[in-house]
């Protein structure tokens, strides 16, 4: 099932999509792009709409499957296999910070120390 996404938090309320394909977009509160209808996603309009946007923040996604209320918990973890996954991120070679004593950090700099260019 596809899904129109807008990342409004990036939109610069310039109102194209909103003239452009009134049937799906509209205004918030904020005055900027919000969808308001999710019917009709294989019209010229939205297409439209989704290319004039300037900031190009307007998508038309697959959405993730519906989540099945049946299905339990326990049961979802059931069909993750965690401890193989987990033992495959673990890192066989951890760093040995016993050597990190001998770094020497210096407390201050020094303005001799540090070179600038004048442009």
């Amino acid at each position: 099932m596809k899904k129109i996404k807008v990342l409004t938090d990036q939109c610069i309320g310039c109102g194209a999509c909103v003239g452009i394909d009134p049937e799906h977009f509209d205004f918030n509160e904020d005055g900027l792009s919000h969808v308001i209808s999710e019917e009709n996603l294989e019209s010229e309009a939205l297409k439209d709409a989704i290319d004039s946007c300037p900031v190009g923040i307007i998508s038309l996604e697959e959405s993730a499957e519906e989540f099945d209320s049946e299905t339990t918990l326990e049961e979802s973890a059931e069909n993750l296999d965690v401890e193989s996954t987990m033992e495959k991120n673990e890192c066989e070679d951890e760093p040995d910070s016993s050597n990190m004593e001998d770094i020497e950090i210096p407390s201050k700099i020094k303005n001799e120390d540090v070179v600038s260019e004048e442009i």
